[in-house]
């Protein structure tokens, strides 16, 4: 399945290669933190289900039909689109899909470093506590020992308050995302994505595991299969529609990137298959790990955003071995943040190889670099700039921080493009 003839010259050295990059792409924030976050916002059970009918009956279409595009046109998104329309005799115009996408993808990796790098953050926090623990002779405590629910919390707008500490988490995310997209896609995507998502399935089902033993795991299970119609709003179809979308990392060309990778005649059905399965399978295993611990403490499932930064420590803090299970829930999440961010910053690196004609490394600074800039005013936008609203005249943004509006123009305005 290597690809001989994609215009950066790379390819992926088999389809398992391929397969377990393209789930790293899909996988990432939004299953393991906005999944869970809608489905308790939504009600459970009638959002799960609704989810799972968009990821198949509309998601695996644009799944194949990304990687296929990407296959046909063996270069970048835009030139991929221009060649599969002049394949089809249809208007080399049909390429600006394929450059709102490459736009879009830059985009969301410069506001997706400043959120993982907030990640980054709290595995420093919960690896610190860890050792304290160990040191203390007491490995198996439960989390944070000896902070208030409070002071818990407070962690989160102590964070936000601080720019010199987002500054640095960001920088060192973007780094490590700039320097493997750098590498190319044998050395650097490939060999990340066939190490860590092993990791990161065995960090899944083994935090799965740890949730039922010392959680709730049939109340999670309830909540999370049983369907409530009576919630069932236009307002919740519109967000699992979006959900499944956007958890398949589709309308920002990543997969049309990475299907210029594979040689021409590979099978794609059943590859895009794999793909929206296992997809769909870590949403929901995400929803088992998350929602049993959240039922066990008594907590509110519908906690929103700070499910994960607020809500989780705490639980963390009262439940056994919550110590080295918070690292690992937060190294979980970290590893997922990097195999996305490699494939969205990979999508304008291949622009500039092949419609500019840079090198890869040339590419990859220069766009790691742009996105790295934006990133800097998102963050800024939680403290010094805080004031700022950048389309304020809008009134879909009227009220958004700079890093909302980023995300929210991106997710509203361009993907649906």
């Amino acid at each position: 399945m290597v690809a001989t003839t994609s215009s950066t010259g790379e390819g992926w050295s088999s389809r398992t290669a391929f397969i377990l990059a393209a789930v790293g792409a899909a996988v990432g924030l939004g299953n393991i933190w906005r999944f869970p976050t809608l489905a308790g916002e939504s009600g459970g059970g009638a959002f799960v289900i609704v989810y799972i009918a968009c990821v198949f009956l509309l998601g695996l279409p644009l799944v194949l039909s990304e990687i296929f595009i990407g296959r046909v046109g063996q270069t970048d998104a835009i030139g991929s689109i221009r060649r599969v329309a002049a394949q089809s005799q249809a208007s080399p115009g049909w390429s600006v899909f394929g450059a709102v996408g490459a736009l879009a993808a830059f985009l969301i990796v410069a506001f997706y470093s400043v959120v993982a790098g907030w990640v980054l953050y709290y595995v420093g926090v919960m690896g610190s506590d860890l050792a304290q623990a160990i040191m203390a002779g007491d490995p198996f405590r439960g989390a944070l020992a000896g902070e208030s629910r409070e002071q818990i919390q407070q962690r989160l707008g102590d964070m936000f308050a601080n720019p010199g500490l987002l500054l640095a988490v960001h920088f060192l995310f973007m780094g490590l995302t700039l320097y493997i997209v750098a590498r190319g896609v044998s050395s650097g995507i490939e060999k990340a994505a066939t190490y860590l998502m092993p990791v990161f399935f065995v960090l899944l089902v083994g935090l799965v595991i740890y949730g039922a033993i010392e959680g709730d795991i049939g109340d999670a299970a309830a909540f999370l299969f049983t369907p409530d119609w009576s919630k069932l709003t236009p307002e919740v179809m519109n967000s699992a529609l979006g959900q499944a979308l956007f958890s398949l990392s589709l309308g920002v060309a990543g997969l049309i990137t990475y299907g210029s990778y594979i040689k021409e005649g590979s099978a794609l059905g059943p590859t895009a298959a794999i793909i929206a399965i296992a997809d769909t399978c870590v949403a929901l295993l995400a929803g088992l790990m998350i929602f049993p611990i959240v039922f066990a403490v008594g907590l509110d499932p519908a906690a929103g955003p700070t499910l994960v930064f607020q809500t989780l420590p705490f639980a963390f803090q009262t439940m056994p071995g919550g110590a080295l299970f918070g690292l690992l829930f937060f190294l979980l999440i970290l590893v997922a943040a990097v195999t996305s961010s490699i494939s969205l910053l990979e999508v304008p690196t291949a622009y500039g190889i092949g419609e500019r004609g840079w090198s890869r490394p040339k590419s990859a600074l220069i766009f790691g670099g742009g996105a790295f800039l934006i990133g800097i005013a998102c963050l800024l936008g939680y403290n010094v700039w805080s004031d700022v609203r950048p389309l304020g005249f809008w009134d879909l943004f009227a009220d958004t921080d700079i890093l909302d509006t980023v995300d929210g123009f991106t997710g509203k305005v361009m993907l649906p493009v």
